[in-house]
């Protein structure tokens, strides 16, 4: 595909394309000439994902290159340069009663839109709405070879070419870099409601998953070991008689008790970003954490200290860390039989 130059749009927010992609260039052009790696670097809030990297290695810092290119909340799109910070996107879509609906995790206030994008990482709601690939419309990134490239388009409509943008949600980099993409947003909830079920993790997963083949407005699960006591918190948005309606269902045939309180909500950020007591006490511990991504009807894996989001297909593990070598041949090893992938963290 040809490179094009950037178009900027229209829309509430419009500025002329700036003189940092140009600093990014030449970095670029010199590392791939070296056949030398280069970091890639927004806000380095996940810097602690995946394997251990070189900290020596050059750092291409994308924040210079920040801002919204256009908004026009009428088309539930939005425009905005990879050094955006996350928190100052997601301000602006407040303002309009608009969302990121897949709650991507900040983990830290430095966190940036490509970052977002290029990490593919995404909240509590990803299994109900979708994930970050799902809201990529369109985006532009730089190639190996220094070149300026553009994909897709600026709003939901567009159908042109390839559907490269998408592909570079959790590329990590690899792909090239990231500096600018166009996100399709969605309406604040009406309203929404937080259940709470003492179960264990087997019963917990399998109710989610036969609450997931019935018409309720599920949004987010989260199955942890609370003071001892196994609980599953299921998070309900939507209208608001479907979300009572669901609330008074689920309490009667499940003994499901409504939480619904600020510490509540504040809970589920935490769950976002990785704070809940659950992983405080682990990173507390010295232990490693691993996330592990399975079929939601994978039965418990029973490999360590786990917390299971997304209706059973995400599950967080602590190992001790003086066993990392064990432990990380036993967790492949049980997710490979699951048809699921481990990432260690």
């Amino acid at each position: 595909m040809a490179a094009r130059g950037l178009s900027t749009g229209e829309g509430r927010y419009h500025r002329a394309m700036d003189s940092t992609l140009a600093a990014f260039i030449d970095p670029i052009n010199t590392a791939t000439a070296a056949k030398a790696p280069l970091r890639i670097r927004g806000g380095g809030t996940k810097d602690f994902y995946g394997e251990p990297f070189d900290p020596d290695l050059p750092v291409l810092d994308t924040r210079s290159h920040s801002g919204i290119v256009s908004y026009e909340p009428s088309e539930l799109a939005v425009t905005v340069k990879a050094g955006t910070p996350l928190r100052e996107l997601e301000a602006l879509l407040a303002e309009q009663g608009q969302c990121l609906a897949f709650e991507p995790p900040h983990y830290n206030e430095n966190s940036t839109v490509g970052g977002m994008v290029a990490a593919g990482l995404a909240g509590p709601a990803r299994v109900c709405v979708g994930g970050v690939r799902d809201y990529v419309l369109g985006a532009h990134l730089i190639n190996g070879r220094g070149e300026l490239l553009e994909f897709g388009g600026q709003v939901m409509k567009n159908v042109a070419g390839y559907d490269v943008s998408r592909a570079l949600a959790g590329s990590m980099g690899t792909l090239g870099l990231i500096t600018q993409v166009s996100l399709k947003v969605l309406p604040v909830s009406p309203t929404e409601a937080t259940l709470r079920f003492e179960m264990d993790e087997a019963t917990a997963i399998r109710r989610c998953n036969e609450w997931a083949g019935q018409p309720l407005p599920l949004n987010a699960s989260s199955w942890v070991v609370d003071e001892g006591k196994p609980f599953l918190y299921l998070r309900l948005r939507g209208a608001v008689a479907a979300v009572e309606s669901a609330c008074v269902r689920l309490a009667k045939e499940d003994g499901g008790l409504r939480v619904d309180s600020p510490e509540t909500l504040a809970d589920w950020t935490a769950t976002r970003d990785l704070k809940l007591p659950w992983f405080k006490a682990g990173f507390a511990r010295g232990d490693d954490l691993w996330r592990i991504s399975v079929p939601q009807t994978t039965p418990p894996i029973g490999l360590g200290d786990t917390m299971i989001d997304w209706l059973g297909g995400q599950r967080w593990l602590f190992t001790p860390s003086p066993e990392r070598q064990q432990a990380a041949q036993r967790i492949r090893q049980a997710v490979q039989v699951a048809n699921g992938s481990a990432t260690f963290s």
